[in-house]
């Protein structure tokens, strides 16, 4: 017998004595002896409802006239002689006889026919029982009824799923528990307080009659004993183990086909372990005070729960599920020791802001995905996780949907297009805002607007160093400005590998710091200068210690091509080990992996050649039968380019195949080191420049934080190539300290300070000058005022700041210094409609008054014939500066669109004779205005992929890198959102609205209808949704039902770990969709809450 059958037989035992010691205390009613007993008798659950308008009386009445009804004998045992009946065939048949003429009910009757089925059954019940019988048959007109008595040996129930389960041990825990509450319990003076306590929470139910109907009792009683129902969680696993142990579920199917068994088998089953049970040997006194103790446990181990509010479980206060899911999506058994200190740490334990920052590769990510699953489902609020971009919110959307569908909670992206503001208000479900920096302020503002700022209980910030970079970074700072300002009860976790000025950091977010230095495979820094390779060391004097020198035999031609001995370096780690190239720019990605080619050893080729040969099949497939002819010529090698020139598929196949050790170095810019995780055994810098811009501190650091994989290499190396001219800086470069982290909210000529204040006026979190002031001192330039704003007062640096708000006529207000201070600190500001557009479309200040005289001037001429003239309204204003257009392409394109889209040009101002004098080198004397002409020149190439849908034949048309034109089309998509957000708000453009929604949606997808349901998943993109498609998987639905083994055998180069990522991400995605269709029609039925009170004729 195993440990579990051990317990579950002990278990009965106790159960079983403490029904013949109850019986022994109870007036007795002659019944038959128990051979002849037919345990047929039953109250079925349509009696219980047909009982619903019964009066119920207090609980000592209740448990006297209850246990009037109970068949036994108060002198004799529940089975009388039968202590071995095994082998008792006239008891056996006796049994099978009840089963058969027992009826077997499927479904629950309603309405009229609770009667015709009553009557149905009646006839075929027997009851040996005479006072039981006469009970029953007299329900209708009984008032003294226990809500327990209705909860009998019923067989053939059904659960909710369909299938059958028994409740005989509902019975047994009803009835026990029922007459222990009753006070017939041996030596009730032993019992302690608690003990007493615990039965009076058993009572309450019957004590609260009077608000409650018989069905809402009985449903108490079940769910409070007996917590059949899947999504409600045990309050702890002593508990989960008691009630698993009550419902004897190895005694109700068969281990071997885990069938339901029949009443007679499970009969059997039960009676036989009681049987066979060694018989106990302490007496009844000692037993109940067991009894009594256990459950002592049990009420200590529910007050622990309930003064701590959010332990669920063994796993950090989760259920064993969360670590169980780990392991399964990530591989990770057991937490590093620095994870286990942060998670348990006292701020954390008692919600306080935190800051930890670690190397690049340690494992931080892990930690915040723990605290997010424990506001989640142990707190039930709302979290936002913050990650710098899209590619990484896409990545944490697939890897965190698993985990929704296991616990019920949603994942909603909010990157380029995606994401509704504001979110949609669930009642039942949590959910989890994974979000870029932009996406995540326009969130917030929405919380904020709408009065629901509370419900987000946890905010989770990734790469928290980005407060310091440019406009990004002021985003980032007015969002946590506003959550620290307006709700003080949530949440702030930023993480970051690259930090220095923590304390002001500190200080900004009210946080505690943790830090450690741990990493977990050991890097080594090394920096190359001529042949000679010298280990980092900061304990030298020059900080350089010699390691080697260079064997690799190079010809006087290799040194020519190669004179920085890359090709020496790659080849001593690949191909059994992976390397990453930094280059400084783009072209010097392609160009090193063309020449390491040509130097490479054929026998390359050799190495997992099948792989390759389809990953090159996959590349041409993306192409629509083109592919690059570098990554043509550096593939079969192992070797492939990695920068923002290869489309967002050619990108993911890539680094998809790179982890998957085809591809065995890349070649890449520094986008690579703050994007999706490649890791590699060495890391080698090709030069100490990011273009021209020399190397930062924290950048370099990024970068060879790359070096070492967790749980493959021992060790990390990283390789910095110098010459003699950069000798110091470099030596600067790995001696310093990080960059400090300063407010850009002065950056770009007050362009931060200027959108905050906007928005704070037109949300009205502030609209004096003395709350502006107030808010302003919580923010991280508050905190850095003595630095940045030399001596500058708050107030004035508002009112600067101001005053452009007025004069783009944003802003209204009184501002002359003609008034007294006093009156001009309280007088209130108010946003325009323009301004209150402006800052919900999240609309550059720069081109909010262009825009709206854009909008304007086209509602005079709309063409509608096509999208042309729609594109160029929603073509971005900040990508004119990096594009030249070129005009014999520019007159080309003119010639080829048809008289409808020519009259486009003319009316957003580019003439036919403009672009011919253009185009053949002629001078131009009419003026025309050069940023329109540029701009439009961009809005021909997202109206030609628009069209064409093929992203490498309009990069010939064109002459552009298909890299630049996918982040115009995603940048459009974005605009478009934010220009759809800005016409809401003004009654002028209404007519705008449908149109700019629908291209919305166009340009996020820009493929073939068919594809757009199976593109919204996250991840997947247009060459997946083309394999997805052909293999039948023709809607969201169908990926939401696939199975992820099929999905490996049929759709190629897909992981099982992907397969598993994009159903879970589908699934997701489809459960949102219903969530937000049954929102609707949940508020469509819902009874309002002011209805004036209807008279009632008589």
């Amino acid at each position: 017998m195993n440990l579990d059958q051990a317990n579950e037989s002990q278990d009965s035992n106790q159960w079983v004595s403490i029904r013949k010691r109850v019986r022994e205390k109870n007036i007795s009613v002659k019944t038959p002896p128990p051979s002849k007993k037919k345990y047929n008798n039953c109250v079925s659950v349509p009696e219980m409802i047909m009982k619903q308008e019964e009066e119920v009386h207090p609980a000592a009445s209740l448990t006297q006239d209850y246990m009037e009804q109970v068949d036994c004998d108060s002198q004799e045992d529940l089975f009388g002689d039968y202590d071995s009946f095994a082998d008792d065939s006239c008891f056996l048949a006796q049994l099978e006889d009840a089963e058969g003429r027992s009826p077997v009910f499927t479904s629950i009757p309603v309405g009229n026919e609770k009667e015709d089925w009553k009557d149905a059954v009646e006839p075929r019940v027997t009851f040996q029982n005479t006072n039981l019988l006469d009970c029953l048959q007299n329900n209708e007109n009984k008032t003294h009824k226990h809500p327990a008595e209705d909860v009998t040996l019923v067989t053939g129930k059904q659960d909710s799923s369909g299938k059958e389960s028994n409740v005989a041990s509902e019975q047994i825990c009803t009835e026990t528990l029922t007459v222990l509450h009753a006070g017939n319990v041996d030596e009730p003076d032993e019992l302690p307080s608690s003990q007493l306590a615990l039965l009076d929470h058993f009572n309450s139910p019957l004590i609260k009659h009077k608000s409650k109907s018989l069905e809402s009792e009985t449903s108490w009683m079940l769910n409070c004993f007996v917590n059949d129902h899947p999504n409600i969680p045990l309050n702890s696993e002593n508990e989960s183990l008691n009630l698993n142990k009550m419902q004897n579920q190895s005694m109700t199917t068969n281990p071997g086909t885990n069938k339901q068994l029949s009443l007679k088998d499970q009969m059997k089953n039960t009676m036989a372990g009681n049987a066979t049970a060694p018989s106990p040997q302490s007496t009844r006194s000692k037993q109940m005070k067991e009894i009594v103790l256990s459950e002592e446990i049990n009420v200590a181990l529910k007050t622990i729960e309930a003064t701590s509010g959010v332990d669920m479980g063994p796993f950090y206060g989760l259920p064993s599920k969360v670590k169980d899911l780990i392991f399964q999506f990530k591989g990770i058994k057991k937490l590093y020791e620095w994870q286990h200190t942060c998670l348990t740490l006292e701020s954390v334990q008692e919600r306080k802001n935190l800051i930890y920052s670690l190397p690049t590769s340690g494992g931080k990510t892990l930690v915040a995905e723990i605290l997010i699953m424990q506001e989640l489902l142990c707190r039930k609020n709302d979290v936002l996780f913050v990650l710098p971009y899209v590619a990484l919110v896409q990545e944490k959307v697939r890897g965190l949907s698993s985990f929704g569908i296991e616990f019920n909670f949603l994942v909603e992206e909010y990157a380029g297009s995606k994401g509704k503001f504001p979110p949609i208000k669930r009642r039942q479900k949590k959910s989890l805002y994974i979000a870029t920096i932009e996406k995540a302020h326009g969130l917030v503002n929405s919380l904020i607007e709408t009065e629901r700022i509370n419900s987000l209980g946890l905010v989770v910030v990734d790469e928290l160093h980005m407060l310091g970079e440019g406009s990004r970074g002021a985003i980032l700072e007015m969002a946590l400005s506003k959550i620290l300002y307006i709700c003080k009860t949530t949440q702030i976790i930023g993480m970051s590998a690259t930090l220095n000025n923590v304390s002001e950091l500190q200080h900004f977010l009210r946080a505690e710091h943790y830090t450690s230095n741990f990493r977990p495979v050991q890097l080594k820094e090394y920096v190359k200068l001529h042949d000679s390779i010298y280990e980092v060391d900061n304990k030298s004097e020059d900080y350089f210690t010699f390691s080697r020198l260079l064997s690799y035999k190079y010809s006087s031609n290799m040194e020519k091509i190669d004179p920085d001995h890359v090709i020496a370096l790659v080849t001593e780690v690949i191909p059994e080990h992976s390397c990453l190239v930094f280059c400084p720019t783009k072209k010097n990605c392609e160009n090193v992996s063309k020449m390491l080619c040509k130097y490479l050893s054929k026998s390359f080729i050799t190495l997992k050649e099948k792989e390759k040969c389809a990953l090159i099949k996959e590349l041409k497939s993306i192409g629509n039968g083109i592919i690059c002819p570098i990554l043509r010529q550096t593939v079969p090698y192992g070797l492939a380019y990695h920068h923002s020139g290869l489309t967002n598929d050619e990108r993911k196949l890539i680094e998809e195949a790179y982890s998957a050790g085809i591809l065995c170095l890349l070649t890449c810019t520094s986008t690579l080191a703050a994007g999706v995780n490649l890791p590699a055994r060495r890391v080698i810098l090709r030069s100490p420049y990011v273009a021209r811009d020399f190397l930062k501190r924290s950048q370099y650091k990024q970068m060879i934080g790359r070096a070492g994989r967790a749980g493959i290499d021992t060790e990390g190396e990283s390789i910095l190539i110098t010459q003699e001219q950069d000798k110091k800086l470099v030596t600067d470069l790995v001696s310093r300290p990080l960059e400090c982290c300063y407010s850009n909210l002065m950056h770009d000529n007050e362009k931060g300070i200027k959108d905050l204040l906007l928005s704070l006026i037109g949300l009205k979190v502030a609209q004096t000058l003395d709350k502006i002031v107030e808010f302003m001192a919580s923010t991280l330039l508050g905190v850095q005022q003595q630095q940045l704003l030399k001596g500058k007062s708050f107030l004035v640096v508002i009112k600067e700041a101001l005053e452009p708000l007025m004069k783009k006529d944003l802003i209204e207000g009184k501002m002359s210094s003609s008034s007294s201070d006093e009156e001009e600190m309280h007088h209130k500001l108010q946003v325009t409609k323009l301004g209150h557009a402006t800052f919900k479309g999240s609309i550059d200040l720069a081109y909010c008054d262009t825009l709206n005289m854009d909008l304007k001037k086209s509602l005079e001429g709309l063409v509608l014939g096509n999208y042309l003239h729609l594109i160029y309204l929603v073509t971005p204003y900040d990508m004119v500066s990096q594009c030249t257009p070129d005009w014999m392409v520019y007159f080309r394109q003119f010639h080829h669109l048809d008289v409808v889209e020519q009259k486009v040009f003319a009316i957003v101002g580019v003439p036919e004779s403009f672009l011919t004098k253009k185009a053949s080198g002629q001078a131009v004397r009419k003026t025309v205005d050069g940023f329109v002409v540029a701009r439009f020149y961009l809005s021909l190439v997202l109206y030609s992929l628009f069209k064409e849908m093929n992203t490498w034949a309009v990069a010939q048309k064109f002459n552009m890198s298909r890299g630049f034109m996918q982040n115009l089309l995603n940048a459009a998509a974005a605009f478009s959102s934010s220009v759809l957000h800005f016409c809401e708000e003004l009654e002028e453009f209404w007519a705008y609205q449908a149109l700019f929604q629908d291209l919305t949606h166009k340009l996020s997808y820009c493929v073939k209808p068919e594809l757009v349901s199976l593109m919204e998943v996250s991840g997947v993109l247009e060459a997946r949704a083309r394999q997805l498609y052909k293999a039948g998987y023709k809607s969201l639905s169908y990926l939401a039902n696939a199975s992820p083994e099929v999905l490996v055998k049929t759709i190629e180069h897909m992981s099982r770990r992907q397969a598993k990522q994009i159903v879970s991400s589908a699934k997701m995605l489809l459960n949102e969709k219903a969530e937000a269709l049954q929102e609707e029609v949940e508020e469509l039925l819902r009874l309002p809450i002011d209805l004036p009170l209807q008279s009632v004729s008589t």
